[in-house]
């Protein structure tokens, strides 16, 4: 036998103290209160169908002297008079209450006739019944009274022998199923008499059925309820009724209980231990709206580290020194340095800001605490500074360990600028977290880490030194960076090995981490639709032009004048691009609609672009004009397609005016204050800083800019006009053009290597919709904080 002894289970990460992972601090599920509610659930049902809000159907009397007459209802456990039905004990008829008086009689009825009546299968026969006014008046009243029966005075009675002799019960249960023939002329229903005799005869006709055999278990069984007062009945029929059945007397107590009582103590049971539920697990007060809602995730499976984190560079190696602190805190305390006790990530939405908190905490190997900004803020009063207090506390009890609140904004906003006051609840709560931080001791090894794409909507006493008072920017990567982030997620899929990705990097300028991550998904599922082994670069490209231009909508049908007008419109713009020398590289242009866009012109920078250059944003200006001038030229008309260009122009034409100090007139001064994205409780009371005449001076100076690009592209256009109509018939034809063939066309008049034509359904024509051209004309995004973000003009959709 073997000596060794059997390995040690891996040791918990400091501070977790076992805590599952992705599991809250608090408690977990109480079994016990579930099953308990499950329980008085159950018995609130069973009150409920036997209070009578699940009650059997409710009778009149007429309806339950009719059905006994029938014989519908189960009476008894004896075979009735004709047919086979044979009756269950548990169906017989109950009559119980606290009086004999009054009480309540219950059962079962058929639902529908027994034994199947069918009067097309009956046979007629005649009957007669002999009575006496005297000694059958309260049955013979009580049939009257609900079956009238005319009276015919004759001079001779009917013989015995002219119909089959009945009597009164059988009248009433002829009458009750409907077996009586009253609409006879020839065999009149009625009672005849001579004048002034008690004798008389009951006289007509009835169907005979034939006995068709039938059980319980195949008729319906309907349950009912009727109370009766015997005092308010006749004799006759409080004796026929207190002769169905022998009367059983009934306290109501059980009743009572069941009903009233006992519902009421279970509910009392189950609130008393769901709030000593509640004031275990919250430790103080009786309920734990206070407690942090802050996840405590520890790192033993799905570890994210630096080596998981691409394309920011510098935001690693800016919180290096924070991962070396939590790993070996004396090293810095040794010289007396002291870490940021709070560290502010900002960034574009999809860089990566939380997957850079959680490889901190990998690589430090230390809890990971994740709560976000909105979790705070609730209904009640002083709840948020609770939590932010709550929070404070575990980090302590979890040293060393990271808390990450993602989106403080949420929760950090500037104070003082709320549209109805500012003492408000969100305001309370983060007077708590600038209190906490302002006592908060570094040397306890908790680092408070925060992430907003919005820092210029923060509280200025957040951001002061001894709070958050580092931060680091993490924005878009560069070529190297996106290169570096597509290799890490081509890890999760099947790549041709000889797909440069490099290719794709350059391609994709103002990506974030997160919109590679969808071009590689997109691309995947392009691939798996092919049915095809692995992804291959053309794959990609496809799924870069559809994340950033929006996918083909091949399906769309537009007229043939709607094509052409598309076709003049994008040959303006790739035909100005090709000839201006300050303009990106063409990639190409399609008439076929993506997106927005009826049609799109794509042009890809060779490398990324940090700052502008005046002649390079005079070139975009008269590209933007290209789709207009286009129209105006072949057609001598012009359309609303143009609107995305003009605003895109109106837009860059602006910020050179009044931001960028492009203009000869107005110099370099800033008109206006630039704050990027609008906070309206803070810019609703805000004034331009100029004067009419300045005003006058930018709007003359921004319509100068436009109508000179307008002027030049309608000068290039018409001296390059032959080009123009070439190239437009090719995209008729063709539909998509890469910028060679689009060079060859500008400078041959044809292409040498053309493309393969679509097919006829390609996208269906034969169809006018007058109201397409009513969207924004750039397909690709762009903002009013960087009016050069399009890369893509073209005619709306």
């Amino acid at each position: 036998m073997s000596n060794q002894q059997p390995p040690e289970p891996p040791p918990t990460p400091r501070g977790s103290k076992g805590t599952d992972k992705g599991q809250p601090t608090g408690g977990g599920t109480n079994w016990r209160v579930i099953i308990l509610m499950g329980i008085a659930l159950g018995i609130l049902v069973l009150a409920w169908q036997s209070s009578g809000f699940g009650k059997p159907k409710r009778l009149s009397f007429s309806e339950f002297r009719d059905y006994v007459d029938a014989g519908k209802i189960i009476v008894k456990q004896d075979l009735p008079k004709r047919g086979e039905v044979l009756p269950d004990v548990r169906h017989k008829l109950k009559k119980s209450g606290e009086s004999s008086v009054v009480f309540t009689i219950s059962g079962f009825y058929y639902k529908d006739d027994p034994w199947n009546a069918d009067k097309e299968k009956a046979e007629k026969r005649a009957f007669l019944i002999p009575i006496n006014t005297q000694l059958n008046k309260e049955q013979l009243d009580s049939i009257q009274a609900r079956h009238p029966i005319p009276l015919r005075i004759v001079k001779d009675l009917p013989d015995e022998t002219d119909g089959e002799q009945l009597t009164l019960s059988d009248l009433r249960r002829m009458l009750a199923r409907d077996e009586v023939i009253t609409n006879d002329p020839d065999n009149a229903f009625e009672i005849v008499s001579r004048d002034g005799s008690n004798d008389k005869y009951i006289v007509g006709q009835r169907y005979v059925f034939p006995v068709v055999n039938k059980t319980v278990e195949q008729a319906d069984l309907v349950p009912f309820e009727i109370d009766i007062n015997t005092e308010e009945l006749s004799e006759y029929e409080a004796t026929f009724v207190n002769n169905l059945t022998p009367f059983q007397p009934d306290s109501g107590m059980m009743r009572f209980m069941l009903v009233q009582m006992l519902p009421i103590m279970l509910i009392v049971l189950v609130i008393f231990f769901l709030f000593r539920h509640q004031m275990k697990s919250a430790g103080r007060g009786a309920m734990s709206f206070g407690k942090s809602k802050a996840r405590l995730l520890t790192m033993d499976r799905n570890r994210v580290t630096f080596k998981d984190v691409a394309g920011i560079q510098e935001a690693k190696e800016e919180l290096v020194e924070v991962v070396d602190y939590l790993r070996d805190p004396k090293k810095f305390q040794r010289l007396g340095g002291n870490l940021p006790k709070g560290l502010l990530m900002v960034g574009p939405p999809g860089t990566g800001k939380t997957l850079l908190a959680r490889a901190i905490a990998g690589e430090a190997d230390v809890p990971f605490f994740s709560i976000s900004g909105s979790d705070f803020v609730e209904m009640f009063v002083g709840v948020g500074a609770s939590r932010v207090r709550d929070m404070f506390e575990q980090g302590k009890k979890n040293s060393p360990c990271l808390i990450f609140i993602d989106e403080i904004d949420a929760v950090g906003r500037h104070r003082g600028h709320g549209m109805g006051g500012g003492h408000d609840e969100r305001e309370q709560t983060l007077n708590a977290l600038l209190v906490e931080m302002d006592g908060f001791d570094t040397r306890t090894g908790v680092i408070i880490i925060a992430a907003t794409n919005r820092p210029d909507v923060l509280d200025p006493a957040l951001l002061r030194p001894g709070r958050f008072d580092r931060q680091v920017s993490v924005g878009l990567p560069d070529v190297n960076g996106r290169q570096e982030i597509l290799a890490v997620h081509c890890k999760k899929i099947k790549m041709e090995p000889d797909t440069d990705l490099n290719v794709i990097a350059r391609g994709t300028p103002g990506f974030s981490g997160a919109e590679l991550a969808n071009l590689i998904n997109e691309a995947a599922l392009l691939a798996a639709r092919k049915n095809l082994e692995a992804v291959t670069l053309v794959e990609m490209e496809e799924a870069r032009d559809k994340v950033r231009w929006g996918r083909e909508r091949r399906s769309l049908a537009l007229s043939e004048k709607e094509k052409e007008n598309t076709a003049y419109h994008e040959a303006g713009h790739a035909i100005l691009n090709v000839l201006l020398d300050h303009t990106d590289p063409l990639h190409k242009v399609t008439i076929i609609p993506r997106g927005p866009s009826l049609g799109s012109t794509m042009f890809l920078p060779e490398e990324d672009k940090f700052t502008y250059r005046q002649k390079e944003l005079v070139a975009q200006l008269v590209v933007a004009m290209g789709g207009r001038v286009a129209e105006e030229i072949t057609f001598g008309n012009v359309t609303n397609g143009a609107v995305g260009d003009i605003r895109m122009a109106t837009n860059i034409a602006r910020k050179m005016v009044c931001e960028w100090g492009m203009s000869a007139d107005l110099g370099m001064v800033e008109y206006g204050e630039e704050r990027g994205e609008v906070f309206v409780a803070r810019d609703v009371g805000s004034s331009r800083g100029y004067s009419e005449v300045t005003a006058r001076k930018i709007d003359e100076e921004i319509k100068k800019l436009i109508d000179d690009a307008y002027a030049k592209a309608k000068q290039m256009l018409t001296e390059h006009n032959d080009a123009l109509i070439n190239l437009s018939k090719a995209l008729l034809e063709y539909e998509t053009l890469d910028a060679e063939q689009v060079m060859e066309i500008i400078e041959h008049g044809e292409m040498k290597n053309p493309p393969t034509p679509p097919s006829n359904n390609t996208i269906p024509g034969n169809q006018s919709d007058e109201g397409v051209r009513k969207k924004s004309v750039a397909d690709s995004p762009s903002s009013d904080d960087d009016p050069l973000a399009g890369e893509a003009v073209g005619a709306p959709a």
